[in-house]
């Protein structure tokens, strides 16, 4: 079911994919083929799809608002046996327009959503501890959203700020190629809730994107001491927890 008269969607390899293999977490160094970040999923090519499924991917777990996944869908991932699990970390991405666009706000949006949304990143990390291969996570960039998920399921394996942040703000070279990929979801969605996509697309700030996440961590570490105790809070387990970080280690 759509929700919005779109032209038909041109389907496109990811621009900003990465598996977070590489990152130094507690321990040693995590693996390759257990989680990847990328932008969304829903509007690869079929090649694109079977390369990644051959690779090992065995789960999506899609960021989405019900409105994003309206419009698009699985794409071609509706056909091919990976698991799905949807788990909007925003009712309405139209609510995230409001905001000044400044890479302040932005990280200030990134810790409510963390503190609203700590069930469902719980369950994001439940599903990458326990899928029997590579868990891809996205949301439309590959930024935000899925920033925050990379962001805390690198937390729970001990990985340091600084390289949390370096990871998030590798996105930032990958912006203009995201912004031309995503136009035909996001420009029919914007329009619908009546947001200008010419405005608020030169209203995004410029300069060094780490500012963002380095108001997330910084908050979090200020205001609980431990950066996950909203998830903690939420349900997330000492299990889990050493499920991921077994899992993040294995040769």
């Amino acid at each position: 079911m759509t929700i919005i008269d779109a032209p038909a969607l041109a389907l496109s390899a990811p621009v900003n994919l990465r598996d977070l293999g590489g990152i130094p977490i507690d321990g040693g160094v995590l693996r390759t083929g257990l989680a990847i970040r990328t932008d969304d999923l829903a509007l690869v090519t079929e090649e694109a799809a079977d390369e990644l499924v051959a690779a090992g991917l065995t789960a999506i777990i899609d960021l989405r608002s019900a409105d994003e996944v309206a419009i698009s869908g699985r794409g071609p991932f509706g056909a091919r046996p990976v698991a799905y699990h949807h788990l909007a970390l925003m009712a309405n991405v139209g609510d995230s327009t409001q905001l000044p666009f400044t890479h302040e706000s932005m990280g200030e949006s990134y810790v409510g959503m963390v503190e609203t949304a700590a069930p469902q990143l719980v369950t994001a990390l439940n599903v990458v501890a326990h899928a029997p291969g590579a868990t891809a996570f996205h949301c439309a960039a590959g930024r935000d959203r899925t920033g925050v998920l990379a962001a805390m399921l690198l937390l729970a394996l001990g990985a340091d700020d600084e390289d949390i942040v370096a990871d998030y703000a590798r996105t930032g070279e990958n912006m203009p190629a995201i912004m031309r990929r995503t136009q035909g979801v996001m420009g029919p969605l914007l329009a619908r809730l009546g947001v200008d996509e010419e405005r608020l697309r030169g209203s995004l700030p410029d300069g060094p994107m780490d500012v963002s996440m380095r108001i997330l961590l910084g908050t979090l570490r200020g205001r609980y001491g431990d950066p996950l105790t909203p998830l903690r809070d939420a349900g997330l387990s000492a299990d889990t927890v050493a499920r991921l970080r077994a899992r993040a280690l294995a040769a």
